[in-house]
């Protein structure tokens, strides 16, 4: 018994940051345009962090890029600016989504 609840505890723990930054991506209307797993308007979260898996800098590329908006890099529809993000929760989303698999 307490080594159940121990490993839910241990579950739960893990899975809320998901659930809070997936919370806050739909907060800030990205589930408008984009899924964690397929193709909506704009790439899935997971095909963004296997773009730029391992790459210096990308996440404050993309923290930016979300704040300001962008174009050209996923195909002719542009991202809008999200003004509605500050800087850090941009940041915040950013990890998350660099942190799908």
């Amino acid at each position: 018994m307490k080594r159940s609840l121990i490993t839910l505890a241990m579950t739960l723990a893990v899975a809320a940051p998901a659930f809070a930054d997936q919370a806050l991506a739909t907060s800030k209307n990205c589930m408008a345009c984009h899924s964690v797993d397929k193709k909506l308007v704009g790439p899935s979260f997971k095909d963004i962090a296997a773009k730029y898996a391992g790459q210096a800098g990308a996440a404050d590329k993309l923290a930016g890029k979300v704040v300001k908006g962008g174009s050209g890099v996923w195909g002719p529809v542009p991202m809008p600016a999200n003004a509605q993000v500050n800087d850090a929760d941009a940041k915040k989303l950013v990890d998350w989504i660099l942190a799908q698999k």
